[in-house]
């Protein structure tokens, strides 16, 4: 039965990956194009958490730790970049 629930949701976050990426491209706003570039990054931590308890390891966790710590930095400095036009002041 898990093994169904998990792979129901990795479709559902697949879709919802691919929908994000419409947005990306299509955004009439770079705001937009932003928030789904985050929204794509959670989406796809949430896969990388669904792998690992696919395969039952715990590297995949490690990994979205990781991938999520410099997602967070990468999407702070988008957002300063936007406000401000720069990145170091």
């Amino acid at each position: 039965m898990i093994a169904y629930a998990i792979a129901v949701t990795a479709a559902a976050i697949s879709l919802s990956i691919v929908l994000n990426l419409w947005r990306l491209l299509i955004g009439p706003t770079s705001t937009d194009r932003l928030l789904a570039l985050d929204t794509m990054v959670i989406n796809s931590i949430a896969l990388i958490v669904l792998f690992g308890m696919s395969y039952a390891t715990f590297i995949y966790f490690e990994a979205a730790l990781l991938f999520a710590m410099v997602a967070f930095v990468a999407t702070i400095s988008f957002c300063k970049y936007l406000l401000r036009g720069n990145v170091i002041e």
